[in-house]
């Protein structure tokens, strides 16, 4: 079975293993990292908007200006610009831990802003209740929204992957490593159009796989909410 799939494919199975292990490190640790940043930025302006809980238009309007620049601006773009600080925290611009630094700082704002829009569904009501009977804001975030609003989270979570996984094959075609690179180097530059086709496949299918799974798990939430 190997030997006709390398002999379809016309690449080694090893070499697909490892471009699709460099798929999964890049997408795991900048998940990780920009969900916790994500978290919390979207806190930060669900609080200190005009008529939140704890309103301080300055932070607001900061964090919503930066949030707003790095969300317009595009991630080949980004990916480019911030090479400099790549080489200065990674010791290199390139390599899958080397594209961990773009992806992660692209995914920021877009999760920050999904996750915004999901904990202002929790309504006004609840927090100013939490807030009335003396509930402190890190109560009111783990006993109060996360609660109300987990359904949400979890669809915010997995459009955010979705995007790492188009991030990352848009990452190899500069030395990212992973699937694009796979795509790149051995499909496109190579006139392997059957590998490349067959990789373009593979990610539509695991990116449908992350969608169904995550809208189950929304809808579960929701339910014993």
């Amino acid at each position: 079975m190997k030997e006709v799939l390398e002999n379809f494919l016309g690449i080694s199975m090893e070499k697909i293993g490892e471009s699709i292990a460099q798929t999964v490190y890049m997408v795991s640790v900048s998940l990780i990292i920009a969900t916790i940043f994500a978290f919390i930025f979207a806190i930060l302006l669900t609080f200190t908007r005009k008529g939140g809980l704890f309103q301080n238009l300055i932070v607001y309007n900061i964090l919503n200006v930066v949030i707003n620049i790095i969300r317009s601006t595009p991630f080949v773009v980004l990916l480019v610009a911030v090479m400099p600080l790549t080489k200065a925290l990674i010791g290199t611009r390139i390599g899958p831990t080397a594209a961990i630094v773009p992806m992660t700082l692209s995914s920021i704002p877009f999760m920050a802003r999904l996750m915004e829009n999901s904990l202002l569904d929790t309504g006004k009501g609840i927090l100013e209740a939490a807030q009335s009977i003396g509930a402190t804001p890190f109560q009111i975030i783990v006993y109060f929204i996360l609660p109300e609003s987990l359904g949400s989270l979890i669809l915010s979570l997995t459009t955010g992957i979705v995007g790492l996984i188009g991030s990352s094959a848009m990452a190899g075609y500069v030395g990212g490593g992973g699937i694009g690179a796979l795509i790149q180097n051995y499909g496109y530059n190579k006139f392997n159009f059957t590998l490349m086709y067959s990789l373009v496949v593979l990610l539509i299918l695991v990116t449908q796989l992350v969608q169904s799974l995550g809208s189950r798990l929304a809808g579960i939430a929701r339910r014993n909410k």
